[in-house]
């Protein structure tokens, strides 16, 4: 680990804010396969549309006779727009140790696999604009390939902060593969959420909160 850090990027879910929960997610693919004509999708087509690769989309559109950028643009906007209320009804809130990154000496940004809008929204909503910058992902099935692991939007954020020895901060193995791409350390941070979770790397350290990282610095 190297203390040297001029940059320090941050995973939203489960990191900044607390995650969405899970059925509101689930009534949201239901919203998207209603709003492109299909009603009562089969389960497993709910669950792959959540988090699908381009191929897993392309097949259930086709067997739904859809277009699968219309079912991507579907599922991106309710997926936002129940977001957003789950976020203006108190359910979806900052942490509570946020504030121990509030005044960092280094630039910071925030790195999500999250709609680029959707962090916007949070961003907008808690006042989060201290973040130097902040990147989510594009809602189109081209952005499904960037997702982390993929350091696609972390390189991004790196060349627009100018830093040359970066943290990032995540809760998930995608985190810790994505920092790895972008030949940057990562800190897996261990909330409650992931607690006893294995990962297929190890992490450049392990944290329990989001005040160790001024200490990290």
């Amino acid at each position: 680990m190297d203390a040297a850090y001029d940059a320090v990027l941050f995973d939203n879910d489960g990191v900044l804010t607390t995650p969405t929960d899970r059925e509101v997610l689930i009534d949201a693919m239901h919203d998207a396969f209603a709003a492109v004509g299909v009603v009562d999708p089969p389960s497993e087509h709910v669950r792959t549309v959540m988090g699908p690769s381009v191929d897993s989309l392309r097949e259930v559109a086709d067997t739904h006779d859809v277009d699968p950028h219309e079912l991507w643009m579907a599922r991106e906007h309710a997926a936002v727009t129940a977001q957003l209320e789950e976020i203006e009804a108190g359910r979806k809130r900052p942490y509570d140790d946020i504030d121990a990154i509030r005044d960092l000496e280094v630039a910071t940004a925030i790195v999500s696999n999250n709609q680029h809008e959707t962090i916007g929204n949070i961003v907008s909503q808690f006042e989060l604009d201290w973040f130097d910058v902040w990147y989510g992902r594009e809602p189109t099935v081209k952005g499904i390939d960037r997702k982390k692991p993929t350091p696609y939007y972390l390189e991004l954020a790196l060349e627009e902060l100018g830093a040359e020895n970066a943290l990032f901060v995540g809760d998930s193995w995608v985190d810790v593969e994505a920092a790895d791409a972008a030949g940057i350390d990562a800190a897996f941070l261990r909330r409650d959420h992931v607690e006893g979770v294995g990962l297929p790397r190890e992490p450049t350290v392990e944290i329990e909160s989001l005040e160790a990282i001024p200490e990290l610095l």
